[in-house]
């Protein structure tokens, strides 16, 4: 139709694909295939991050995400290995107190998920009521390097101790309930969590007394990563009633960080987990106190904010991210398409008359030609090739297969076809004459 060939449609066809080839291009850049796989920065062996890095594995396997849960030495490790793109390192837990957004650019929060509360313990017969009482003193502390270490010290340094005017021990949990016990130190300052039962066994004993932060309104306020906790009498065990009585605590709160890249369908998993995982109650937390939509610290993925918000997207919520993923480069092609085949159909009437008329336009300039030609003399051959032409452009108009719609673009080409045609017919009747009346003129010269 329209005189298109074979090339024509290869030409077409070539085209097509390479739009096609853009067009899945820019998808993967405007819109990314998940990762199958993550890595979680956790902690030591038998730690509380390797703890939650596993139950989190457990979870998101359920969305067919792989998980390898990286063991580290703790916050300070954790948070090197996401700042480095190198380590392959997606997302790490933290605590509060270590860095912040302005230190780590690159890296955004998920929202605060426990508490990672700060313990003193003390011989019983101490009477320890605030922090500058332990000046000069011997105080266990976590191993160096560590982010309980770190956080401790800061806390530590506000009440005027240092390692300069205070014996600082980096004792293990348990080495450090055998030091109080020996009595080769005076206090232990570590974190432990809630249902620790190294914490258990110091409540419960009658030798060790937890000292309560009477300050820490003030403690908070200085540091905005800590939060002040009330542990009520009885809450460990109301029969006996363990804690004797009321005891306030400072803590901080653990976080997931992920690095500003990481996939959004992943960080939806990821927050989906976290609910599952911390949203429970428990000793300082009531039910759906955790995960937090907010962060002291760092900034909170927009992700994030608005599952917080508005709970998992549609999508989300019936497909795995991958296939949400293709859905919605399903979606991002049909709305290109509706976007670009509206105007066209629109114009689609013009652009046909266009092509129609761009077709008969090659097919006028082998007819003017052909009429050009005509304004030499010619001979009888000649002119039967200029029939011959006449007669070939005649089938080419006709094989066009110009639309009915278009009959005037048609008739308007024959009808000047025809006229070029008649010339031709004319001046083959003037060369006969001509002829003719040179062979009269040669019978009346013989004469």
């Amino acid at each position: 139709m329209l005189g298109y060939t074979r090339q024509h449609l290869l030409a077409a066809f070539v085209v097509a694909l390479c739009v096609g080839g853009l067009a899945w291009l820019a998808l993967e850049i405007f819109i990314p295939a998940p990762p199958t796989k993550i890595v979680i920065a956790g902690s030591f062996k038998g730690g509380h991050y390797e703890a939650l890095g596993l139950r989190y594995k457990a979870i998101l396997a359920r969305s067919h995400l792989k998980v390898d849960v990286r063991m580290t030495n703790g916050a300070l490790e954790n948070l090197k290995l996401l700042n480095d793109p190198r380590s392959g390192v997606q997302v790490a837990f933290m605590q509060g107190g270590v860095a912040n957004g302005e230190q780590t650019p690159d890296l955004l929060s998920l929202g605060r998920i426990d508490h990672q509360i700060f313990w003193l313990f003390h011989p019983a017969g101490e009477t320890f009521s605030d922090l500058t009482q332990l000046k000069g003193k011997r105080i266990a502390l976590g191993p160096v390097g560590s982010g309980t270490r770190t956080v401790s010290e800061k806390i530590l340094n506000v009440s005027g101790i240092t390692s300069e005017n205070t014996t600082l021990l980096s004792l293990t949990p348990q080495s450090a309930v055998d030091a109080l016990n020996d009595g080769t130190i005076d206090a232990l300052f570590l974190n432990f969590s809630p249902d620790s039962s190294i914490l258990h066994t110091l409540l419960r004993s009658t030798k060790y007394r937890p000292m309560s932060f009477t300050d820490a309104d003030a403690l908070t306020r200085i540091f905005p990563f800590l939060v002040r906790l009330v542990m009520p009498r009885g809450v460990v065990d109301y029969e006996t009633k363990v804690p004797a009585a009321d005891v306030i605590l400072i803590a901080t709160t653990n976080v997931v960080l992920v690095r500003k890249e990481l996939h959004p369908s992943i960080i939806d998993l990821l927050v989906q987990t976290m609910v599952e995982v911390h949203s429970a109650p428990g000793i300082f937390q009531r039910i759906g106190e955790f995960p937090t939509p907010t962060d002291p610290e760092y900034p909170v993925a927009e992700e994030a904010s608005d599952f917080y918000k508005n709970g998992p997207s549609l999508l989300n919520r019936y497909f795995l991210p991958w296939v949400t993923n293709y859905v919605k480069r399903g979606i991002a092609v049909v709305v290109t398409a509706v976007a670009i085949i509206v105007p066209v159909f629109s114009y689609w009437p013009r652009l046909y008359k266009w092509l129609v008329e761009y077709r008969l336009r090659a097919l006028y300039r082998r007819l003017r030609k052909i009429e050009a030609r005509l304004q030499n003399s010619f001979t009888a051959s000649e002119i039967s090739t200029l029939e011959d032409e006449i007669e070939s452009l005649d089938r080419d108009i006709i094989n066009l297969g110009v639309p009915m719609k278009h009959s005037d673009l048609y008739f308007m080409i024959k009808s000047h076809l025809n006229l070029v045609r008649t010339r031709i017919g004319l001046r083959r009747t003037d060369l006969r004459g001509k002829k003719e009346d040179g062979a009269l003129s040669a019978l009346i010269a013989d004469v």
